[in-house]
């Protein structure tokens, strides 16, 4: 059997835990052995001389509770057998009695005592821990007098070792729990004060909140710390309070700074920070943080400072003080002794020290400049200029006009505008028409223009705050202040759009496609619709509605634990809703709140998004240059196959925990240098939804309370029960790699850890970018990437891969609906898991092409339809598909350059005499083009195009039509103009006409 032992503080010796005094470090152990069948810890015991039964005393400590309703089991070490005659006494948390028959003698037995059964979902799985099963014979029972509940006169099994499957399962040293003697001990040692203060070293993360570990038993340190740094290092340690005597409330801690006696040089008390009572959130804002403990709990403080690079070595003392509103306040007398060595990064490259902690509370990526592709935002008037579109303000500061500039082809920008508006936008109230008292531009950047109006009518004040930002965002906080008393019929926001705008839809409960001419529409806390996207291809909006208690909800698989607040203005307890009516002056949206009471000095917040699309050019160049390959696999087959872009997913050699990829990240840099050599990119697999349980910085993150993760019923994985407190939600698990997480609980300080982290990652290990699964994070955290990757690595990609969330599972979202808001700041879609491609052509334009928004996607469930695909510039994504000989096609045709031309252009010059048999046209005028042909109908589709030869800057009595050989796609043939072509069913054709 291999053994691996590890030490706790050299020579510290655990004496009480145990009869016999075994050093700490070899009393702890891991083993080898089938976890999956006897669980992931066991005891060692030893049987010196022969006897039909011997007796174990077993003072295991253990975390879990009620140890009394689970199963243990014996085996033989030298046969591996299960022993069946066992029987228990005493089994508590505190340890276990135990007698049981051995086999072989003189021996060693192992004690299983954390077996689990786990069932269910592979990737979602269910773990449960069976109760005892006595299997002991009464014959045996009865021989060695063990049927009463004292324990028996018998030999004595010897502990030998506490042993965990691996050093991420063992509970050493932080969740060996004090026995309730050792704490009554400790609360008499101490007989004043509503807590205690614990010191701990980095290295021990705490870990538990409803005990003390031994371990602070044994150290009995209260009121000093003595740590170990380097100079320039982002030093952290943590206090422990535990809330011994009653609840204490709003924590608050205090810093002296430190100094060194020797030179007079000091660690500010500025650079102190402590994680768990203040910070700075994702908008850059600096908070407190209420941080109170209820009786009987621990709750860490973990406390970090900068140590300049200039410090001398030596010694720097100081004071932490901690209080509390409702208890004493205790002093802790801090030393810590500085190295002569420079640390790099801070220690941000040895993820132990926990030095990046203290990127939660960073500010990169805030700023207001422009981001590529995007120009700066001219103002003139009350009239602002994005790239290829126009906002007009009204008076009152809500858009009177919208245009967009945008081609048809969403290849390019033209010079006619088309008016998105058929009247200006406005919030209608009770009170009669708004009168504007102020009206002032309060931020006039390059990226960002802000403004604010007063306005008012006779029922309402109206302050208005707006911001327009360089990617066609508008967000609109108004608030609504009454100024009487009185009985409301309705507030809402009214959008006419001119007509033809309004041709497709998406959100409010129906599938991307054409826009039905009646929708009505409520509010409804289970489904995940909080507003429509409504446009054409080259001139649309998403209008989104909230308020001012709006919180991100979960989404794929999880919304239900978190959904979506209703916003008490536009809901307004299920009065409100959303009507879209079509007609021939063009579309109504009225999002109504309805009838209500208000008292003389109400607030109704009343907020709003309107996101105008598309937010830029498609790129057609870039979409047939870098060609994806979706595994991580050696990088001379990926470049065999013609791929030049790997995406690394997680569950790999190189990124093998979820969204945390800082574990192997010298294996990692060694495979993209390898790729960078061969001219190929690198992305990565890294998102934020859910965090694996070997993120080195779990239990810090755990100890801010619901601030990281959401908060849930527990279960999952065996790892997640048997270390962390039952308040999660478990998510995804990897079985081969037991990697199992926990859902993040939205917007968090973690995501500005998630950017600290990326910039690392582009800067250490030379990521070309990210490949994201679903999204959590919000708006302006896509714009912190997209900014991050820019500075670090220009050219570096990200693209966005989703399931379809239109289930009840995922509260009916449309995913491109759902993550709009990110779309200026990808550069590929991945729509398709769970999608059906038998939906029509709107289907596929709206929901999975990604075209009318500025992007190109590519397809995903059974490898997609690369017939229909190619009316899009779409394929499946190698290594699912062979790519091969359609990228062959491609370069021989010469795709890189060639202008797309949709079937949705209305001047598109090839059509067909079928309307489910549509053409996209890849056009080098005046010397070739290739006809994309796909069909919907129900059979064999016998078409003839008709083509606008000019239109081509052909000779259509010169021209061939000529289908190439492609394998698996199509089979070589040859047409004359005018001739009539079939088009197999569900299939379709690429021609050549040249």
């Amino acid at each position: 059997m291999k053994q691996l032992l590890f030490t706790l503080l050299g020579l510290l010796t655990f004496g009480g835990l145990q009869a016999q005094s075994i050093p700490a470090g070899e009393l702890y152990g891991l083993g080898s052995w089938d976890a999956d069948s006897l669980g992931n810890h066991r005891v060692v015991v030893s049987v010196e001389k022969p006897a039909d039964a011997v007796f174990a005393t077993v003072e295991w400590r253990r975390r879990d509770l009620n140890p009394e309703d689970k199963n243990l089991i014996v085996v033989d070490a030298a046969t591996g057998k299960q022993v069946t005659n066992v029987c228990r006494f005493t089994m508590n948390r505190e340890k276990g009695e135990i007698a049981f028959q051995p086999q072989t003698v003189p021996g060693t037995y192992y004690i299983y005592y954390l077996k689990n059964v786990m069932s269910g979902s592979r990737y979602y799985p269910t773990v449960d821990y069976p109760p005892f099963e006595n299997t002991a014979s009464p014959e045996w029972m009865k021989k060695n007098k063990l049927s009463g509940k004292k324990a028996p006169s018998l030999p004595a099994a010897k502990v030998v070792q506490f042993q965990a499957i691996d050093q991420l399962n063992s509970f050493y040293p932080m969740e060996v729990i004090a026995t309730a003697a050792e704490t009554a001990r400790l609360l008499k040692e101490h007989p004043s004060g509503k807590y205690i203060l614990f010191t701990e070293d980095r290295k021990y993360p705490i870990r538990m909140t409803t005990d003390i570990p031994y371990k602070w038993i044994e150290e009995d340190r209260h009121d000093r710390f003595t740590g170990q740094a380097d100079k320039g290092e982002y030093y952290v340690f943590q206090l422990g309070v535990w809330a011994a005597r009653s609840n204490v409330e709003n924590l608050h801690v205090d810093f002296s700074g430190l100094a060194n006696a020797a030179t007079g040089e000091q660690i500010p008390a500025s650079s102190f920070t402590c994680f768990n009572t203040e910070g700075t959130d994702v908008t850059g804002t600096v908070f407190k943080k209420n941080c109170s403990v209820d009786k009987g709990k621990v709750q860490a403080l973990w406390i970090g400072t900068q140590l300049p690079e200039h410090l001398s070595a030596g010694t720097y003392q100081g004071t932490v003080t901690v209080s509390a509103a409702n208890a004493e306040t205790k002093t802790v007398q801090v030393a810590l002794n500085v190295s002569e060595n420079v640390i790099a990064d801070h220690g941000d490259n040895e993820p132990w020290r926990h030095s990046r902690l203290r990127w939660l509370n960073s500010q990169i990526g805030f700023d207001d400049e422009v981001i590529a592709p995007y120009t700066p935002l001219v103002l003139k008037d009350k009239t602002i200029r994005c790239l290829g579109r126009e906002v007009t303000l009204s008076p009152l500061g809500l858009p009177a006009n919208i245009t967009s500039y945008f081609k048809e082809t969403i290849t390019g920008i033209g010079s006619d505008g088309r008016s998105i508006l058929a009247a200006p936008m406005v919030l209608a109230a009770d009170g009669g028409a708004w009168e504007n008292l102020n009206f002032e531009i309060t931020k006039h950047k390059q990226g960002a223009i802000a403004w604010k109006a007063l306005n008012q009518n006779s029922r309402f004040l109206m302050d208005l705050e707006g911001k327009m930002e360089s990617d066609g965002n508008i967000e609109y906080k108004v608030t609504l202040v009454a100024r009487e008393d009185a009985a409301v019929e309705d507030i809402g926001l009214r959008t006419h759009l001119a007509s033809g705008i309004g041709r497709y839809m998406m959100g409010l409960g129906e599938k991307g496609g054409y826009c039905p001419k009646d929708i009505r529409w409520k509010w409804d806390v289970e489904k995940n619709q909080d507003g429509p996207w409504i446009g054409d291809v080259n001139a649309g909006l998403q209008i989104r509605f909230y308020d001012d208690t709006y919180e991100r909800p979960l989404n794929t698989n999880f919304y239900h634990q978190k959904p979506l607040h209703m916003p008490v203005s536009w809901c307004n307890n299920g009065n409100g809703g959303i009507d879209i009516n079509q007609a021939a002056d063009g579309t109504r949206i009225n999002a109504y709140s309805g009838k209500r009471q208000v008292k003389k000095g109400d607030k109704l917040y009343y907020y709003f998004n309107v996101a105008i699309t598309p937010f830029r050019t498609i790129d057609t160049d870039k979409q047939w240059r870098e060609r994806y390959y979706h595994s991580y696999d050696f990088i001379e087959k990926v470049e065999k196959v013609g791929a030049n872009v790997i995406n690394i997913h997680h569950a790999n050699g190189i990124n093998p925990f979820i969204n945390y990829p800082f574990l192997r990240t010298k294996e990692m840099k060694a495979y993209i240098d390898g790729a960078h050599a061969r001219d190929m990119k690198v992305k990565i697999y890294n998102t934020v939804r859910e965090l694996s349980n070997s993120c080195v910085e779990m239990y810090a993150l755990r100890s801010l309370g619901n601030e990281i993760f959401s908060e849930g019923p527990g279960g999952g994985f065996s790892w997640l029960q048997e270390h962390l407190d039952p308040n999660y939600i478990g998510a995804w698990f990897v079985p081969h790699l037991k990697d199992a997480a926990i859902v993040n609980s939205g917007v968090s300080r973690w995501h500005n850890y998630y950017l600290e982290g990326l910039d690392w990652l582009v800067r250490h290990v030379g990521i070309d970018g990210l490949y994201i699964d679903d999204l959590a994070f919000d708006r302006m955290t896509m714009k912190r990437i997209r900014k991050i990757l820019n500075r670090s690595n220009p050219g570096a990609m990200i693209d966005l891969h989703s399931a379809n969330q239109y289930n009840p599972r995922d509260g009916f979202a449309n995913s491109a609906n759902l993550y709009l808001e990110h779309f200026p700041y990808l550069d590929r879609l991945w729509f398709g898991e769970y999608f059906n491609y038998d939906y029509p052509p709107e289907f596929w334009l709206i929901e999975v092409s990604g075209i009318p928004y500025g992007l190109m996607g590519e397809m995903l469930e059974g490898g997609g339809n690369p017939w229909r695909g190619m009316l899009y510039g779409m394929t499946g994504r190698s290594p699912r598909v062979d790519n091969g000989p359609l990228w062959k096609l491609w370069d021989s045709f010469g795709m890189q350059k060639s202008e797309m031309i949709g079937y949705w252009v209305k001047d598109n010059p090839v059509k067909t005499n079928s309307e489910k048999t549509l053409a996209t046209v890849y056009r080098h005028m005046g010397d070739k083009t290739l006809i994309s042909l796909a069909t919907w109908e129900d059979t064999d589709a016998k078409v003839t195009l008709s083509i606008d030869w000019a239109k081509l800057g052909l000779d259509a009595s010169k021209v061939t039509l000529h289908a190439p050989s492609v394998e698996n796609f199509q089979q070589e043939a040859s047409w004359k103009p005018g001739d009539e072509m079939v088009v197999p069913k569900g299939k379709g054709l690429l021609i050549i006409v040249k």
